[in-house]
């Protein structure tokens, strides 16, 4: 019996520390290499996203994205691939809804991560059939974008705020049901419309109390000398960005492309690796 027992202890601390060493091989991978056709591009993984980080590796390891193409390229804009029904896919095959079966819960760390040149994200069904912005198991995108003054930022700003205030005014109408019920019945049209322009306004102070539609010093600086796609902010996950090879995402950026956004002459990942 104290064998057995013996045993037993033996074999479970034996499991826990190989599934330790497992978990720390992965935690400890936080670069990897993509080699393209146009040159090599090295992206850095944020270990806040730890969902989209291991679910990255585990896929770079098990040779998924060799031989994928960056199927949908848009110049000034971004770089995807991802695809795996695209490794042999024939000129002309429309591309993009290839997936690995899964999707993964968004990990949106923002302000801290956001679409600057160069930010890795992860694509994603629309709203419509993906209320919670859940990531595709597989598909990925590289940010190009453009330059933005401050003018433009500033005009992003007070679309994102009216978002915001429109969406957290529907919010309450839906929520408080007595409020949303006198609104309708009030026959005054100037009482209704004083009833709306009260939760208008707590909901204006409530985002100038936490002015998260605001873009930061830090983004500002970025999308101002740097570029990026600032409306794409707090919509996809940013779960990296590029340490090496700007100038490859740029040249794929500018290649010529045809329907739905796919390049005439294949772009591919020839090879990914983690470093």
């Amino acid at each position: 019996m104290k064998k057995g027992i013996a045993f037993i202890l033996f074999v479970t601390l034996f499991l826990s520390n190989v599934l330790a060493t497992d978990t720390d091989s992965i935690s400890a991978l936080t670069r990897v290499s993509l080699e393209t056709n146009y040159g090599k591009i090295v992206v850095e993984l944020y270990p806040e996203t730890t969902k989209h980080r291991d679910n990255f590796i585990k896929l770079v390891k098990s040779g998924l994205y060799n031989g994928v193409l960056f199927h949908r390229v848009i110049a000034d804009f971004m770089i995807q691939a991802g695809d795996p029904s695209s490794k042999k896919a024939l000129p002309g095959t429309t591309l993009g809804s290839g997936d690995v079966g899964y999707t993964i819960p968004a990990e949106f760390i923002y302000p801290q991560y956001y679409h600057k040149r160069g930010a890795l994200a992860a694509a994603r069904q629309g709203d419509d059939t993906n209320p919670k912005k859940a990531s595709s198991g597989c598909q990925f995108y590289i940010v190009q974008g453009h330059v933005f003054s401050s003018a433009e930022l500033n005009a992003l700003e007070r679309k994102k705020e009216r978002t915001l205030v429109d969406k957290l005014y529907k919010t309450k109408m839906k929520s408080d049901k007595a409020f949303a019920s006198k609104v309708r019945l009030e026959k005054d049209p100037d009482k209704a419309m004083v009833l709306r322009d009260s939760v208008m306004k707590d909901i204006r102070d409530t985002l100038r109390l936490d002015p998260t539609y605001k873009f930061t010093d830090k983004q500002r600086a970025d999308y101002t000398t740097i570029g990026g796609t600032p409306h794409l902010d707090g919509e996809y996950t940013v779960f990296g960005e590029v340490v090496e090879g700007l100038d490859v995402v740029e040249k794929i950026s500018k290649v010529k492309t045809g329907k739905f956004d796919r390049p005439i002459e294949n772009v591919k990942i020839l090879k990914a690796e983690c470093l």
